[in-house]
């Protein structure tokens, strides 16, 4: 399993992001987590198999239909176990 502490930024907030991340990572096994931050970025934890890892990262660049994703920052962490992958308010 790989573990990935995402950020996302650009116009990432109030597109939607969070959920559609959801919707994303649960398609693709991926667990861990995702919220906003004080300053209007997204940032998110995601544990699972390399390929899904990978192709959640590529949605993350894409991002929902309205977002306009300027950069995706990732960096590998050691491996963390999650339960589901759940949106932080």
């Amino acid at each position: 399993m790989t573990t990935v502490h995402l950020l996302i930024k650009g116009k990432v907030q109030g597109v939607f992001f969070r959920a559609t991340a959801k919707e994303v990572a649960d398609k693709l096994g991926v667990k861990g987590w995702i919220k906003n931050t004080w300053d209007d970025d997204v940032e998110a934890m995601a544990t699972g198999s390399e390929e899904a890892i990978q192709k959640f990262i590529e949605w993350c660049w894409a991002g929902p239909r309205k977002a306009e994703v300027e950069n995706v920052i990732i960096t590998k962490k050691e491996e963390t176990l999650f339960k589901d992958f759940s949106v932080i308010r």
